[in-house]
């Protein structure tokens, strides 16, 4: 066991992104399309982070055509290629399955200054 961990602290990405519950985040995806392959960015809010080292995994959810849409990202995974913060959240809560049950104005999150 002791090895496996070892394994794992060694291959986590040094440059993963610093993001916390409640940001609203663009994860650019890489899409594999037959031989080809293109990014493709999602953008919506942090509702959760999960695990930790190399299983560590972050949901994000947004609304499209008022239908809700959630991803589950594993954070250190060559699929995920970069994830740009577009603005800070300001939040009391670990998981925001909260936002779930609301839409419109109730579901947006403040924005964090400093």
């Amino acid at each position: 066991m002791d090895a496996l961990k070892l394994i794992s602290d060694s291959s986590l990405k040094q440059d993963a992104p610093k993001f916390e519950i409640g940001d609203t985040v663009k994860v650019h995806v890489r899409i594999k399309e037959g031989d080809k392959s293109r990014i493709q960015v999602f953008e919506g809010t942090v509702i959760a982070k999960k695990h930790g080292g190399i299983s560590e995994t972050f949901t994000v959810r947004r609304v499209a055509h008022g239908c809700g849409i959630e991803r589950v990202f594993p954070l250190h995974s060559p699929v995920v290629d970069k994830v740009d913060v577009v603005r800070r959240g300001k939040v009391r809560r670990a998981k925001l399955y909260y936002l779930r049950d609301r839409v419109g104005k109730a579901a947006k999150v403040k924005e964090r200054i400093g």
